[in-house]
């Protein structure tokens, strides 16, 4: 027998969040963009139909500090996933590299730890400018699918916390 599994963030489906339990972790560095991506993250998991006392947001200092947070959350058992919002803005130096870097092997390792999705909703800009564009509240946008990186970020965590129930072995 034949299975096809499809979790990509493309398509018409909108993932159903009923039920779902999810954690936010948020940095404070560059909080005006990571504000915004919060309030993405956040309406997309109200409209996609969790539960306001299913989520929960931790905040840190920064994306370097994000993968601690994530990883304890999700091998906590009270999650189905965690969203990591932060935003790493290239400056003069190379302090953007290692931030970046730290951040995403971080995650990634939290989620191959706990086997919990750890969404990676950190944008890596080289200008602010590009960080505002993909950070637009829904207020300013002209579209149900805002351009916000927090909303998607929402859509994926619903998505991989659904593909993992039904793989084999899934909880």
């Amino acid at each position: 027998m034949s299975s096809n599994f499809r979790a990509a963030n493309t398509g018409d489906e909108r993932p159903d969040g009923t039920g779902a339990r999810v954690a936010v972790v948020c940095g404070r560095f560059n909080d005006l963009i990571t504000g915004r991506m919060l309030q993405g993250a956040l309406d997309g998991l109200e409209r996609l139909g969790v539960d306001g006392d299913d989520i929960t947001v931790a905040w840190v200092p920064g994306s370097f500090e994000l993968p601690l947070a994530a990883h304890q959350l999700a091998g906590s058992g009270t999650v189905d996933a965690v969203i990591a919002i932060g935003a790493v803005i290239k400056g003069d130096t190379d302090h953007y590299e290692h931030v970046a870097t730290a951040a995403t092997q971080g995650l990634q390792r939290a989620q191959l730890d706990t086997g919990v999705p750890v969404v990676f909703g950190v944008l890596t800009t080289e200008t602010l400018e590009q960080a505002l564009v993909r950070s637009v509240p829904e207020a300013e946008a002209a579209d149900y699918e805002v351009d916000n990186k927090g909303y998607e970020a929402a859509i994926t965590a619903l998505r991989m916390a659904a593909l993992l129930r039904h793989l084999p072995g899934g909880r």
